[in-house]
C-alpha cells in the first residue's frame, strides 16, 4: 500500500483492486472520462473486458481515508510483433473529477510502474499526451509502432533490458465488443 501525501484536504492510499470494486471502478471511469473530448466513452467497458479475460496484470485503486474509491489504473499485457513478452500497457487511468489535477493520477502511475518493476517487466506502453507522460520517462520512438505506424501519442518506457522494436498491440479487449 502506498500513501499519497495530502495535496488538498484528503490523504489517499493506493491498493490493489478489491473484490467487489468492479462496479465502483466502472462508475468512476465513466465519470472521469465523460468530459474528455478525446474519449469515446469505452474506457469502463475495456476495464471490465480485461477483468473478464483475466488480463488485468495490475488493477490499482486510490482510496480516501474514509475508504471512498477516487482513482483507478489498469495495466495489461501487450504484444510486440504479435509475440507475447513482458511488456505491458498502461490505461485507462481514472480519477474522480473533483480530484483531477491534484496528483492522484500521477501517484497511481508512479505506483503502478513501481509494481511493474517488481514483476520484472521489460517495459510499458501507452497512448496519451506526450507532455504529461514525459514526466514519468515515457518517450515516442519510431522503432516501436502502433497499428503499423509511428504515432507521437504512442509512447514507451523501458524498465529493464533493451527497448522494444516492432509493432505493439494491446489486448483484444481494447478493440471493442
Amino acid at each position: 500500500m502506498n500513501t499519497i501525501p495530502p495535496q488538498g484536504s484528503e490523504s489517499l492510499r493506493i491498493e490493489p483492486e478489491r473484490p467487489g470494486d468492479a462496479r465502483e471502478i466502472s462508475q468512476l471511469t465513466t465519470a472521469a472520462f465523460a468530459p474528455m473530448p478525446f474519449s469515446d466513452g469505452d474506457e469502463a467497458r475495456v476495464i471490465d473486458a480485461l477483468r473478464e479475460a483475466g488480463a488485468l496484470t495490475l488493477s490499482l485503486v486510490a482510496l480516501t481515508a474514509e475508504g471512498e474509491l477516487v482513482g483507478h489504473i489498469a495495466f495489461s499485457p501487450v504484444r510486440i510483433d504479435d509475440q507475447p513478452g513482458d511488456w505491458y500497457g498502461l490505461g485507462p487511468v481514472s480519477v474522480a473529477p473533483r480530484l483531477q489535477r491534484q496528483g492522484v493520477g500521477s501517484a497511481l502511475i508512479a505506483t503502478g510502474l513501481d509494481r511493474l518493476r517488481d514483476l520484472s517487466a521489460a517495459g510499458c506502453v501507452l497512448l496519451g499526451n506526450p507532455d504529461y507522460y514525459r514526466r514519468f520517462g515515457f518517450l515516442s520512438d519510431p522503432a516501436l509502432t502502433y497499428q503499423g505506424r509511428p504515432n507521437r501519442y504512442f509512447q514507451h518506457l523501458v524498465l529493464k533490458g533493451p527497448p522494444a522494436k516492432g509493432d505493439a498491440s494491446f489486448h483484444p479487449a481494447f478493440d471493442g465488443p
